[in-house]
């Protein structure tokens, strides 16, 4: 069975960090490519950060300098490490791992950034 889960959400003030974690199972994490995405109340789900199976990484552009996405593959997780946030960047912050057509989901992880 395929399982994303997130984890690390929370409230943090602007300018604060967080780190977000995606537990894997259930399929072979390394082939993958594993991505964040986020949906904000009222707006569509957007990509975040990717990182392919390779290692190499894709950012969305108002993430750039201050979003990394890492990935274990020993441990079958990625993480998303948040710096310098602000308030528009808070909304629910979901885990994606995809290969050719197939796509997994997590249920997501709360990040609310407060000015």
């Amino acid at each position: 069975q395929v399982q994303l889960v997130e984890s690390g959400g929370g409230l943090v003030q602007a300018g604060g960090s967080l780190r977000l974690s995606c537990a894997a199972s259930g399929f072979t994490f390394s082939i993958y490519d594993m991505a964040w995405h986020r949906q904000a109340p009222g707006k569509q789900r957007e990509l975040v950060a990717e990182i392919i199976s390779s290692g190499s990484t894709h950012y969305a552009d108002s993430m750039k300098g201050r979003f990394t996405i890492s990935r274990d593959n020993a441990n079958n997780a990625v993480y998303l490490q948040m710096n310098t946030l602000k308030p528009e960047d808070t909304a629910v912050y979901y885990c994606r791992a995809r290969r050719g057509p197939v796509n997994y989901w997590g249920q997501g992880t709360q990040v609310t950034v407060s000015s």
